[in-house]
């Protein structure tokens, strides 16, 4: 892609501006237009050309379920990552090509030591998800490995193995860090904290981890049977591990996005402001909550279907139409749930415009 682009984004991205997301969104769709061919054909079929488009809020929203069907990149990929698998089997799993990671990591970065490390220093990274050795395609584990390292101290390690989660060698390192008053932080998926939660209940295991320690939690108890309530889950996390739930830090995001949005919670703390927990947009992205059947923008406080702009998908598709539930909070927004195929009219209209340009 033109690297004068990708260097503007990636800019804009580490040093925000007033103003400038609307030209470099509106420039990023010029780009995605000419480079990026089904894009440009689905673009064509709705009227909507960078002549004809003057707002951010025109440019055409593919649905994530289109990574299932096409190859949706602005030029050769340099990586390839795949979404989890889905009822439709192997051959169904999305496939976002990514043609420069540098704009992925800058994102990721940027985004990550803002809400998880904003007194800027590194800490002992704990993953309790497999390494990009065992899953070479998975966005999230690409994603803990640039987080180990890049802001990893030593001793930082991943807990997970062909074998599953190893509660053992966890639950020696976290006893370690008790004593010697070592802060750490523990990243992973909802279940595999629910997993280490009911081995600790199992051996009356309790923790008081330094004070500095802190908790990322991605969500995520697909293809799982047991699932519980995140207030119960983050309630759990602070008696067994006692870090406080101002230190517990949801992510949210997608295969097909290159950026991620977090919880507000310990930014704020050290901010030195309090407000309601929310995930907060980074300036370089854009989300809009519409009605599931119109795509019609909501009100504060009404739920809808989330629409995101990110500009760290300038080597793909910028605009991404999800089926992800939820509603505006002031500045940022919460996640409710996933749409039901009733629910999601609008999307599924756009799916089949999508479709049909093959």
């Amino acid at each position: 892609m033109s690297e004068l682009l990708l260097d503007e984004v990636a800019n804009f991205i580490e040093s925000p501006e007033d103003g400038r997301f609307e030209p470099l969104a509106l420039r990023v769709f010029e780009y995605q237009f000419k480079h990026n061919l089904p894009y440009r054909k689905f673009c064509l079929k709705r009227a909507k050309t960078p002549q004809t488009v003057h707002s951010f809020r025109g440019i055409p929203a593919v649905p994530a379920a289109a990574f299932k069907e096409l190859d949706l990149s602005c030029g050769r990929p340099e990586k390839i990552f795949l979404t989890s698998g889905t009822t439709q089997g192997a051959a169904k799993r999305g496939r976002h090509l990514i043609p420069d990671l540098a704009l992925y990591h800058t994102s990721l970065k940027t985004n990550f030591a803002a809400h998880l490390l904003p007194e800027a220093h590194h800490l002992k990274m704990l993953i309790l998800f497999a390494s990009p050795k065992l899953m070479p395609q998975s966005s999230l584990s690409h994603m803990f490995d640039t987080i180990i390292h890049a802001f990893g101290s030593k001793g930082s390690d991943y807990f997970f193995s062909d074998q599953g989660l190893d509660s053992v060698s966890l639950t020696k390192v976290l006893q370690a860090s008790e004593q010697s008053g070592e802060p750490v932080c523990l990243l992973g998926v909802s279940f595999a904290f629910l997993h280490f939660l009911d081995y600790c209940d199992s051996e009356r295991l309790r923790f008081r981890l330094p004070a500095g320690s802190r908790l990322m939690d991605t969500g995520g108890y697909k293809s799982r049977m047991r699932e519980i309530p995140r207030e119960e889950l983050y309630y759990r996390l602070g008696k067994v591990l006692g870090i406080p739930t101002i230190s517990v830090v949801n992510e949210y995001g997608m295969t097909e996005m290159c950026s991620q949005f977090y919880d507000n919670v310990l930014a704020d703390r050290f901010h030195e402001t309090q407000r309601s927990r929310r995930k907060i947009m980074p300036h370089w992205v854009r989300t809009r909550i519409l009605n599931p059947e119109t795509l019609k923008e909501q009100p504060e406080g009404v739920t809808g279907i989330l629409q995101h702009y990110d500009l760290a998908n300038a080597g793909s598709v910028m605009a991404l139409q999800t089926e992800d539930l939820g509603h505006r909070i002031e500045d940022g927004f919460e996640i409710v749930g996933r749409a039901k195929a009733a629910e999601a009219r609008g999307c599924s209209l756009t799916m089949e415009e999508f479709m049909s340009i093959q």
